[in-house]
């Protein structure tokens, strides 16, 4: 990669790596060492696995220090539901830091630049990139400002948190005082391997049917079919 490539990364990002080595080796996966195998840096693993326990630490931080009223649990719920996959992808999207991944052939022609673990991965040694070169309040205020803005208080807000089930139970109580029936429908499949289909209703109205490999993750299914389709 063209280091000009990276340097316009840099400015997009207000920073300046002066260890250019460690500022490429975000940026490696280990596919690429399979067809460089004397390639001069190893990939990012190491700065994903420092970003990882970054990132943990910066969340707890900035909950503990903006959202006190909440509890223990719910930080633990907030922290699971923000650094996940998905979000850390996104993330990384908005970045293009896809864009800059050092990646094998195949690795490439298999779509590994848009590959949702390799860019949550990539994001996280990001992370690390810059409390290395930068010192944890850079860090954390590159996680604000790319991870936590705007999306962090609409979790917060609207309790995305919590799972499918707690979340339709709340509404349904606010609205209807009433909670939630899920109803099993049917059992399928041998004893080993069955499948369990779940119905849920509110105040009798059907409102959504889904499949599991148990009835909990049926139930929590059906009520996220609820939830995303706003029909209560």
């Amino acid at each position: 990669m063209a280091n000009n490539e990276l340097t316009n990364l840099e400015k997009s990002l207000n920073l300046h790596f002066r260890n250019r080595e460690l500022f490429e080796n975000v940026f490696i996966h280990r596919s690429y060492l399979n067809e460089h195998k004397r390639y001069h840096l190893p990939s990012n693993e190491k700065l994903e696995f420092l970003g990882d326990s970054v990132l943990s630490l910066i969340t707890s931080i900035y909950l503990y220090k903006n959202y006190p009223q909440l509890k223990e649990g719910d930080y633990t719920d907030i922290k699971a539901a923000i650094v996940c996959t998905e979000s850390l992808t996104l993330a990384s999207k908005k970045l293009d830091l896809g864009n800059y991944l050092y990646l094998s052939k195949g690795e490439y022609k298999s779509g590994g630049r848009n590959n949702i673990n390799i860019l949550a991965d990539c994001f996280e040694a990001l992370i690390a990139g810059i409390f290395i070169e930068f010192g944890f309040d850079r860090a954390y205020q590159f996680v604000i400002d790319h991870l936590f803005k705007d999306k962090l208080d609409l979790i917060i807000s609207k309790k995305l948190y919590l799972a499918p089930k707690t979340r339709l139970q709340e509404i349904s109580q606010a609205r209807f005082k009433v909670v939630p029936v899920y109803q099993l429908i049917k059992t399928t499949g041998p004893e080993h391997d069955k499948t369990f289909t779940i119905q849920v209703s509110i105040k009798n109205k059907k409102l959504a049917v889904a499949s599991g490999k148990s009835k909990k993750d049926a139930e929590e299914k059906a009520a996220k079919i609820v939830l995303n389709k706003n029909k209560i």
